[in-house]
């Protein structure tokens, strides 16, 4: 009889274990403590949706709770966005014409190799099909020609200088120096080479040359970027947003400082563009990288501060928050949220204020079944 009466009293305690404590309830203070229902002892998912978590589950699983308080935050926005070079800060390097590459007295640089500005990148030597080559050479044999007959007519007339008028002498000269610039330029385009420098100081971002290659006008060698200092694109659908943003940062990357250039008046794709410069002493970021802007208005929104980490996703695909309402017990409720930053949330809808809300281990509860 006495054992029996020791196996019921440890039954109603169990019980009482399971069932929420006084407080926990919903955003519009309804109690969330009265459907709870005994279970076994070990991990398991109630009938009314919540989940039982022993003790020492909680303390393998490192779930941790915050007591939460409803505040007011500035309202945020994410716009995708791509990373690109800052024309002040960067550049690019094209062929000014067709030719042959050919090293620099460095080499040919690669990509993540730091250039200064005016370094010799690279040499370009021009090219050109055999009737353009041969009318080319023709007419460097026929200027190298007539200045051999200028220089002959040059010194002939300063031999007979105070008889024949200062001013032909001088129309001689300028023909002289006319042929001889023309015949250099010819030259050149025959067999000399340009030089490629680079426009900007800065890292290598690109490079798409090799010795020997031949390459078009026009034709993008290298990219070099800042690595402290790019731009970021971003793209929005409302015109007035650019007004609105008091500051911004990026969802990826950490310790980047975004300052508003200003937003586009012409749309793109539907979107217009807004630009911003992010400086950082080194930023991990690639020209053309897809990246998540993170703007903040200059409005505010009530709602609930939370870790990013305490959103999951339940079965129907909603948003939701853990809810502690007992010592082994967690309620699931499907809410609104919005980023506030990197790494915290604002829940505006669906969460009351004065919950104990699990902000640890939230993915490792949401998965028990």
């Amino acid at each position: 009889m006495k054992q029996r009466i020791f196996a019921g009293l440890l039954a109603g305690l169990f019980t009482t274990s399971l069932l929420a404590s006084p407080g926990a309830h919903g955003p519009n203070g309804e109690h969330l403590d009265e459907k709870a229902a005994g279970t076994g002892s070990g991990l398991a998912r109630l009938p009314d949706g919540s989940v039982n978590v022993p003790k020492l589950a909680q303390r393998r699983m490192g779930v941790r709770t915050l007591m939460v308080k409803e505040g007011e935050f500035a309202r945020t926005v994410l716009l995708n966005g791509r990373a690109a070079i800052d024309p002040n800060a960067g550049g690019r390097v094209q062929a000014p014409f067709a030719g042959q590459i050919a090293p620099g007295p460095k080499g040919l640089p690669v990509a993540g190799q730091r250039v200064v500005k005016g370094q010799v990148l690279a040499r370009l030597r021009p090219i050109g099909d055999a009737i353009e080559r041969g009318n080319q050479a023709a007419q460097l044999a026929e200027l190298r020609a007539n200045r051999g007959l200028l220089e002959k007519r040059v010194q002939r007339l300063k031999s007979l200088e105070g008889v024949v008028p200062a001013k032909e002498i001088e129309a001689a000269q300028a023909e002289l120096a006319a042929t001889i610039g023309q015949e250099r330029a010819v030259a050149k385009s025959i067999g000399g080479v340009e030089n490629i420098v680079a426009p900007a100081s800065g890292v290598i971002a690109s490079a798409s040359v090799l010795n020997g290659q031949m390459v078009e006008s026009r034709e993008v060698l290298f990219e070099i970027v800042d690595p402290k200092q790019m731009l970021v694109e971003a793209m929005a659908t409302d015109a007035s947003l650019a007004r609105k943003i008091s500051s911004a940062s990026l969802a990826e990357v950490a310790n980047v400082e975004l300052s508003l250039l200003g937003g586009g008046r012409s749309l793109r794709e539907g979107a217009v563009p807004l630009n911003f410069r992010a400086r950082g002493a080194q930023l991990d970021l690639a020209v053309g990288q897809p990246v998540t802007v993170l703007a903040k208005l200059n409005t505010t929104v009530k709602g609930i501060a939370l870790p990013a980490a305490a959103l999951a996703r339940n079965p129907a695909n909603e948003t939701v928050v853990w809810i502690k309402s007992g010592a082994q017990r967690f309620i699931a409720l499907p809410v609104e949220a919005t980023a506030l930053d990197a790494g915290t949330v604002i829940v505006t809808r669906g969460l009351g204020a004065d919950n104990r809300v699990v902000v640890s281990g939230t993915s490792l509860i949401n998965q028990i079944r």
